[in-house]
């Protein structure tokens, strides 16, 4: 069905989004010994991912904005290199920081290459079959990964944490030198000068402020009672920046994002769902690395296999999922991918302090399973409703709402995990012991909610299909 030059075009993708997705699982299995090294409490340990969460939410839909009027494969080379340089940069971290700021402006190149990264999928291959087979295998090898990030993140942090870091150093580069002759843009990405007027440079200003308070604020909710005037004036400036770039918007000539595009009740609910779905998963995966490694005094190496069965979604992804698909539609096998997240989520519940690791299989294999139902239906349904020109810009709500998730799902976690303990943020080892179990049941039910809610979200949404909103306003 592809030529080799198709093929090489979708290596070259996949490439990149396995690339992010597996960077961000490497440095999750390492916070542990991250932890150790650099003495960071658990408010600051989850910083390492929020600050990445950070730069990567609050820069989202600049990117995809950006990914449209410059080009896609121009934004894809661009910050594709920036990731590289950046993830070096938190390896040799000696403070944390360093490692704090490595991690954000990691956050913001992959902003910037994400969105630009799908827009290029979708613009390369037909819409029909192909395309359906193209993002298959791209969402099951972002799933993917994820989950085998688990693994190569153990296997390298049983050698030195450093290692997950200087890692995507190398993957980065093998990609970038493929990505330079077979990329092309066609139809949808264009380059144009950077003409202040047509860029929309203060609707630019107003949504990333917008961006980056609300995700502040968000991971400022991890510490309850933690200067909560200071959270609250944070959000207050958030809704404040929202109304200033809605205002833009209506009377900018060439709008950052047309408000036009979120009439679509697709995209609105595709984004909620994938906000609560990964925001579950992320939530999740935080408190099994700890209650793995601080509580039951498992390896990296173990912790990484021990969830090597989650990455069966990299083979069913590309395989399976288009095939379900083509015959029941997105929303069936979305629904029945979020019920199987769910269902894992629930299992998981009474987890004791010497479970067998049979007792957590059934767990993994359900969210091996989740993942690949899930992903690749909510990546196909970002783009179903939206024209080609503003794929980019889709791309972007989409990560957007993901990374919203994901620093929703780290600071809630967190947040009920830290009072259930009763005594704030713990340094290295801080949840070892009896109450650290506790504090962990009791964290687990965020995830728990948090599936149920995107399982809701799909039942009663995702329903229709209508022709792409178009480009005008």
């Amino acid at each position: 069905m592809f030529t080799p030059r198709a093929w090489g075009v979708l290596f070259v993708l996949c490439g990149a989004i396995f690339l992010e997705g597996i960077d961000v699982a490497m440095v999750n299995i390492a916070l542990p010994e991250i932890r150790a090294d650099l003495g960071l409490s658990t408010g600051t340990l989850s910083g390492v991912v929020s600050a990445y969460v950070l730069g990567y939410g609050g820069f989202m839909l600049l990117g995809g904005r950006a990914a449209d009027l410059l080009g896609h494969r121009r934004m894809f080379l661009l910050w594709l290199g920036v990731f590289l340089v950046f993830s070096g940069v938190g390896g040799f971290a000696t403070t944390g920081w360093t490692l704090l700021l490595a991690r954000f402006v990691t956050g913001v190149a992959a902003a910037f290459m994400t969105p630009a990264g799908l827009a290029l999928i979708t613009s390369n291959f037909p819409a029909g079959p192909q395309r359906t087979k193209a993002l298959g295998v791209y969402a099951g090898t972002a799933a993917g990964g994820f989950s085998l990030g688990l693994v190569a993140g153990g296997m390298l942090t049983s050698v030195g944490w450093r290692w997950v870091f200087f890692a995507p150093v190398i993957m980065a580069a093998l990609i970038l030198l493929a990505a330079v002759p077979l990329l092309k843009d066609h139809g949808g990405g264009r380059t144009v000068r950077v003409d202040p007027a047509r860029f929309d440079l203060a609707g630019a200003a107003a949504i990333t402020a917008t961006m980056l308070l609300t995700v502040y604020g968000v991971i400022r909710l991890e510490r309850p009672g933690d200067g909560a005037a200071v959270t609250a004036a944070v959000f207050a400036a958030a809704v404040a920046s929202l109304v200033v770039f809605g205002t833009v918007e209506r009377r900018s000539p060439a709008p950052l994002v047309r408000l036009g595009i979120l009439r679509s009740a697709t995209l609105a609910r595709t984004n909620l769902a994938a906000a609560a779905f990964l925001g579950a998963f992320a939530g999740f995966q935080f408190l099994m690395t700890l209650y793995l490694q601080e509580l039951r005094g498992w390896t990296t190496l173990q912790t990484g296999l021990a969830m090597l069965v989650v990455a069966l979604d990299t083979v069913l992804a590309p395989t399976l999922t288009p095939k379900l698909v083509d015959r029941f539609g997105n929303t069936r096998v979305l629904f029945a991918g979020l019920v199987s997240a769910a269902l894992a989520y629930a299992l998981f519940l009474p987890v004791g302090p010497d479970w067998t690791y049979a007792a957590m299989l059934p767990t993994l294999v359900l969210l091996g399973v989740g993942f690949a139902l899930a992903y690749g239906p909510l990546t196909m349904a970002a783009t179903d409703d939206v024209d080609p020109s503003e794929h980019g810009l889709a791309a972007g709500l989409l990560y957007t709402a993901i990374q919203f998730g994901t620093a929703l799902g780290l600071s809630a976690v967190t947040a009920v995990s830290v009072a259930a303990l009763d005594g704030g943020p713990r340094g290295p080892g801080g949840f070892a012991g009896v109450d650290g179990l506790a504090a962990v049941r009791v964290a687990l039910w965020v995830p728990l909610v948090a599936a149920l809610a995107a399982v809701a979200v799909t039942a009663f949404g995702l329903r229709t299909r209508r022709a792409p909103v178009g480009a005008g306003r």
